[in-house]
């Protein structure tokens, strides 16, 4: 913890090491969360429905309570863990305050919009399908933009890594 605190990361390249390879590790999840994402369904809502609600002509049983339940269970653990340790690292960037509660509540908002729209589409209304797909792009997107920034500051050399930049 004090090799970030003191900004030491920026100069401890076992730590550099880590944060690179847990940023590589974290960009595979990212990859297969996405081609799972597009093997089920993809970006159009009548895909959504198909996939939740079922779809005869396709042979596409509706997803059921104890499957999602199943997936949301897992879900919640993994997500909250994952979002945890990377939205954790955005504390120590040398970025506004304000940048840094953006960084930080998005991933979380998206993430929980990703799955529980999953439930609205299945047991609400089938027009919630735009939502599952505004949550998959918008948490895609923040673990993308996570990745990145957390890359920036292990390789920006700065000794400010805790303070804020309007500080």
């Amino acid at each position: 913890m004090r090799f970030v605190v003191t900004g030491e990361w920026s100069r401890n390249r076992l730590l550099q090491t880590i944060v690179v390879l847990y940023v590589i590790y974290v960009a595979g999840l990212w990859l297969t969360n996405a081609l799972l994402y597009f093997n089920k369904m993809g970006l159009a809502p009548s895909s959504v429905t198909a996939y939740y609600l079922g779809n005869e002509e396709q042979f596409l049983q509706p997803r059921t309570y104890q499957g999602l339940l199943e997936v949301t269970h897992f879900h919640l653990f993994a997500m909250g863990m994952l979002l945890l340790v990377l939205t954790h690292l955005m504390l120590f960037v040398p970025v506004r305050n304000g940048v840094k509660a953006w960084l930080i509540a998005i991933p979380f908002l998206a993430a929980a919009l990703d799955e529980g729209s999953s439930w609205l589409v299945r047991f609400g209304h089938p027009a919630f399908a735009w939502l599952k797909i505004t949550g998959f792009l918008l948490l895609q997107g923040s673990l993308l933009a996570l990745m990145g920034v957390a890359l920036w500051a292990v390789f920006r050399g700065s000794g400010q890594n805790y303070r804020s930049a309007d500080e």
